[in-house]
C-alpha cells in the first residue's frame, strides 16, 4: 500500500531500517555519552533495590496510583542537585516536550522555537494554533529579538530551545538565557544531550553558564543519553510542575515511568556527581583529540563530520563497521546534509577515537 513511497525513499538512499548490531563493535554511535549502559554496578545496585519490592511495575498512570517512593525520590534528588523548585518523571523526551509544549502555550500565548529544536517539540507545536508559533532561525538570537518585539501577544511569550543540539552538537548562545531573562520570558531548554556532558557538576547548560534557575526557567533532561536508562524529567517551578500534573496529556494519560529505569537512572545521576572530575578529565581529552586531527572544537561529544553525499555516509559508515566500528549515518530529514555523526564517548580508547578520526580526515 505504501511501496510507491518506500521506493522514493530507497531511490535518494534515505530508506531506514532495524538492525541488530554486533555488540564487539566500538561503540561511537550511541547517545551513552558516558559509557553507563555498560556498567553493571549500575545495574546489580538497581536490581537490589527492587528485588524487596511489593511491585515491580507501577501498574497506572503518575496521577492514579502509579507514583512510588521511588519517582518521589528522584525528583527530590533531580531538584536537589540541579537547583530547581519542583520536578516530575516523565516516560520519555519525546513525551516530555509534547507535555511542555502542548500544556504550557494556552489560549492567547506565543511559542517562539528553534528552527532546529527536537523533531518532538516540533510535533507537539502542530496542536497549537498556527498563529502562536513562531520559528526562529538556528541559535539566531537577533532573529529571536526582532520576532519576539514583532508579536504583540495577549499572553504569555515562550521560548524554546535546545542545550546542545542532538545532530550539529552546537550548544544555545547564553544570550537567549539573558534576553529570555530581560523580557520575563518562560524558556524551555531541552537538556537531553547536555545534561551529563557540561558544567562544573555535568548538570547541563544552565551549569555550564552558572546560570541559578529562576521562575521563567524549565529544564527538561532524559535518562536515555549520558545516564544509561531510559525515561525523562522536567524541572520548574512548583506552579509550573503543578500545571504540567494537572494539564499535560502525556504525564496524565500514559502510565507512569518504569520503576526500574527510574530507580537506574537515579543511580546513574549519583554515580555522575561521584565521578565528575574523572568524566571531565576524559571528556576534555577525548575532545581535544578531536579537535587536533578533525580540526572541530566542540564543547559537546557529539562530532558532526560533514559529508553531503547520503550514499557516500553509507559507504562510509559499512567500512568503518568492517574494521570494527560503529557510527551513525546521518541522513534526510534528520539534518539537512549527511553528515557522519561520530560520538567520542568517554568509555572507549583513546586509541580507537584516534583512528576513526584519522579515517574520517582522509575520507573527507
Amino acid at each position: 500500500m505504501y511501496e510507491k513511497e518506500l521506493n522514493s525513499i530507497k531511490k535518494a538512499n534515505r530508506y531506514r531500517t532495524r538492525k541488530v548490531f554486533d555488540t564487539n563493535l566500538v561503540d561511537l554511535a550511541s547517545n551513552d555519552y558516558l559509557g553507563l549502559a555498560s556498567q553493571k554496578i549500575l545495574f546489580e545496585n538497581t536490581y537490589k533495590k527492587l528485588y524487596q519490592e511489593k511491585f515491580t511495575s507501577p501498574k497506572a498512570s503518575i496521577v492514579v496510583t502509579g507514583y512510588s517512593q521511588f519517582h518521589k525520590d528522584f525528583e527530590d534528588d533531580l531538584k536537589k542537585y540541579n537547583g530547581f523548585e519542583d520536578a516530575v518523571v516523565v516516560g520519555s523526551g519525546f513525551l516530555a516536550n509534547i507535555s511542555m509544549i502542548e500544556a504550557l502555550v494556552r489560549k492567547g500565548d506565543i511559542l517562539f522555537i528553534d528552527e532546529n529544536y527536537h523533531a518532538s517539540g516540533m510535533l507537539a507545536t502542530r496542536l497549537l494554533n498556527k498563529n502562536q508559533v513562531v520559528i526562529f532561525k538556528h541559535n539566531d538570537c537577533q532573529d529571536l529579538k526582532k520576532k519576539f518585539e514583532n508579536q504583540d501577544a495577549k499572553g504569555r511569550k515562550i521560548i524554546a530551545i535546545e542545550g546542545v543540539y542532538s545532530m550539529e552538537g552546537d550548544l544555545a548562545p547564553k544570550e537567549i538565557f539573558d534576553f529570555a531573562n530581560e523580557k520575563n520570558a518562560l524558556l524551555i531548554v531541552d537538556e537531553a544531550h547536555s545534561s551529563g556532558i557540561l558544567g562544573d557538576k555535568l548538570l547541563g547548560i544552565f551549569d555550564l553558564y552558572k546560570i541559578k534557575p529562576k521562575e521563567n526557567h524549565i529544564k527538561m533532561g532524559t535518562l536515555g543519553k549520558a545516564y544509561g536508562s531510559y525515561g525523562a524529567y522536567i524541572l520548574a517551578s512548583k506552579t509550573i510542575i503543578d500545571f504540567l500534573v494537572n494539564r499535560a496529556k502525556a504525564i496524565i494519560y500514559t502510565t507512569a515511568p518504569s520503576l526500574f529505569d527510574i530507580v537506574l537512572g537515579h543511580e546513574s545521576l549519583k554515580y555522575i556527581q561521584e565521578n565528575k572530575e574523572q568524566f571531565k578529565e576524559k571528556i576534555d581529552s577525548n575532545l581535544q583529540l578531536v579537535n587536533n586531527i578533525l580540526g572541530l572544537n566542540s564543547q559537546s561529544l557529539i562530532i558532526p563530520v560533514q559529508i553531503a553525499d547520503n550514499k557516500k555516509v553509507l559507504e562510509l559508515q559499512k567500512s568503518l563497521e568492517q574494521k570494527g566500528y560503529l557510527v551513525g549515518a546521518i541522513r534526510q530529514p534528520t539534518v539537512k546534509s549527511a553528515i557522519i555523526r561520530l560520538i567520542a564517548k568517554t568509555d572507549i580508547k583513546q586509541s580507537d577515537l584516534e583512528y576513526v578520526c584519522n579515517f574520517l580526515k582522509e575520507a573527507k
